[in-house]
């Protein structure tokens, strides 16, 4: 089993030294989900809601998040992000989140992917959380990642759970 690369030989904990590793291109793809009552999806998909389109606020939330992983998580090392994209879907049963972060550094990508699909998905409870404070923000994991030593990693589909129900296509947003 490999070590956990945050700790030091008498278990301090330490950011990782990254000055010998190769320059390669990393990318990661991650998932968040918010679970909505019927009418809560209603209202927004109306845009009915009190505090506008949650959804173009969650992928801008999303995107400056990714930026400042560094900030959120402290063992993190700030990147030179080349791509961040953010997407977020209304389905039947609430929105479904997704992000692709890129760069061409010495250290992965991962953080940077789950931090924005969580600050997305907080952003959509935020500005849903008048309709409905009971909503909940599930099925928050890492996809795939490509590029570094460690390799390539995609996500088995069979360890998906509650997957949501996609909306008819005219209620995409």
């Amino acid at each position: 089993m490999p070590k956990l690369s945050h700790y030091g030989k008498h278990g301090e904990v330490q950011m990782v030294d990254v000055s010998a590793k190769q320059v390669s291109t990393r990318t990661a793809k991650a998932h968040a989900f918010v679970k909505m009552k019927p009418r809560v999806v209603a209202a927004v998909r109306r845009l009915k809601n009190p505090k506008g389109n949650p959804l173009e606020i969650a992928r801008i939330a999303g995107i400056a998040a990714a930026k400042r992983t560094a900030e959120w998580i402290p063992l993190c090392h700030p990147l030179p992000l080349t791509r961040i994209d953010v997407t977020a879907t209304l389905c039947e049963n609430g929105v479904e989140l997704g992000s692709t972060v890129m760069a061409t550094a010495q250290t992965g990508v991962e953080m940077e992917a789950l931090v924005a699909v969580s600050a997305a998905a907080l952003t959509v409870y935020d500005m849903c959380k008048a309709l409905d404070k009971g909503m909940e923000i599930t099925d928050i994991y890492l996809v795939e990642k490509t590029g570094g030593k460690s390799g390539d990693f995609r996500r088995d589909q069979g360890l998906r759970k509650n997957l949501p129900r996609k909306a008819p296509r005219s209620a995409k947003r």
